[in-house]
């Protein structure tokens, strides 16, 4: 079995919904163990993602950056894994949500890969081009806010979680979940 563990903050449901799509993605690949970790849930079980064959990182875009809990998390890290480089040829992805279209989530996401990039982990993004970005084009189109380093989402903010985010932008967190446990099998093939 190979371990994904998906790691992340949510302050109003949102984002562990997203969350939920990754694993669903990641679940969808035959011999893939996947454990949600919600940074808010208490202490992290480090071990756990030292055994981890691949991390997603998540966490909603507050003012064009990650969530205070998460950057803790970030910071945490640093003793329990930076220094002696435990993450080094771990895979990694990473997912956001803001409640804007844009919301400066691509900042967000550029935090986690540097992060990743910090702990000598390698970054899985979208292979996929953006929807809705022609006259024919929708926002039930995957890929809709046309990002590349990762996973981005929309929730409005006067809508719960049961309704925001909507299909298309479960779908392309879930299509990333299953590109990191399809990359996942591939780098342990070699």
């Amino acid at each position: 079995m190979k371990l994904i563990s998906i790691v992340y903050d949510s302050g109003y449901g949102h984002t562990a919904r997203v969350a939920e799509a990754v694993a669903e993605g990641a679940r969808a690949v035959d011999g893939t163990d996947v454990r949600l970790i919600a940074v808010a849930n208490g202490p992290i079980d480090w071990e756990r993602l030292e055994k981890s064959d691949a991390i997603i990182f998540g966490s909603p875009t507050y003012n064009g950056l990650i969530s205070a809990r998460f950057k803790q998390f970030f910071e945490d890290s640093t003793k329990a894994a930076w220094i002696e480089l435990k993450w080094r040829d771990k895979l990694a992805a990473g997912f956001t949500n803001s409640g804007a279209q844009h919301g400066d989530k691509l900042n967000s996401l550029v935090s986690m890969a540097l992060f990743a990039a910090q702990h000598g982990m390698i970054w899985v993004g979208l292979d996929m081009m953006p929807g809705n970005s022609s006259s024919t084009g929708s926002e039930n189109d995957l890929n809709r806010h046309g990002s590349w380093l990762g996973a981005m989402t929309q929730s409005n903010n006067d809508q719960g979680a049961d309704l925001t985010p909507i299909r298309s932008d479960l779908d392309t967190a879930s299509y990333l979940g299953k590109r990191v446990a399809q990359t996942v099998r591939r780098f342990n093939s070699v």
